[in-house]
């Protein structure tokens, strides 16, 4: 390679080390095969198996950075490095505002443990985020599941444009009238005083009822049936 071609990989890599101000990030797995300074656009999407359109759309969100040697666009070891952190935490489902806040935070990491303490913390933090997504699939599961089941001979019929509000019990009927007037699941459970499971249980069954499918569908049946007001 000619020095001059030398001189412009080893002034890209250094201008873009300078503009990633990252003294640690946590350890990730870094693809294989690729090649020591400057990585071309295509071997960078290749590695990480994206498009060239995701790396711009990194790089205009500042989490990563790009150099030119003549028409070709490179990056720096640095943003390789980078890219496999913020791989890592697009696998789990992480939006990208939240790695833009990781990414952020890990500038101020002072040492390599505080880099994977961060990240770690960040890790549990989506964690946490999926089991509770896990929970709500899974009641929504089997709410669909007890629709899909119900029996028309049971005691408890659904609420229908020919019933009134004898089928709620005390509780369901304060707690859907405070639905109405916009509470959240965790102000009814204040004001019921109730556990917040025992709340969503008690909505769930409210909606059951009223054979809808979201809260909204079953305050609005309550309205139209005169059961309560908006």
């Amino acid at each position: 390679m000619p020095d001059g071609s030398k001189r412009l990989f080893a002034a890209a890599g250094i201008a873009s080390e300078a503009r990633s101000k990252y003294r640690f990030l946590p350890s990730a797995a870094l693809p294989p095969d690729l090649p020591e300074g400057p990585v071309p656009i295509a071997d960078m999407a290749n590695a990480f198996g994206v498009t060239h359109r995701t790396l711009h759309f990194y790089e205009e969100k500042g989490l990563i950075s790009a150099n030119r040697i003549g028409l070709m666009r490179v990056y720096g070891q640095d943003d390789v490095m980078r890219m496999a952190v913020i791989t890592v935490c697009r696998e789990t489902g992480m939006p990208i505002a939240v790695i833009q806040e990781l990414m952020d935070e890990l500038r101020k990491a002072d040492s390599q443990e505080s880099a994977e303490a961060m990240f770690r913390e960040a890790l549990q933090v989506r964690k946490r985020e999926l089991t509770a997504e896990m929970s709500t699939l899974h009641r929504q599961l089997q709410q669909v599941g007890d629709l899909l089941d119900f029996d028309d001979g049971i005691e408890t019929q659904p609420l229908n444009d020919n019933q009134d509000s004898s089928s709620l019990t005390v509780q369901e009927l304060r707690c859907l009238e405070l639905m109405a007037e916009g509470y959240s699941t965790q102000r009814i459970a204040r004001a019921l005083d109730l556990k917040h499971d025992e709340t969503r249980d008690l909505e769930a069954g409210i909606i059951l009822k009223f054979r809808a499918n979201n809260r909204f569908q079953a305050i609005a049946k309550a309205v139209l049936l005169g059961i309560v007001q908006a």
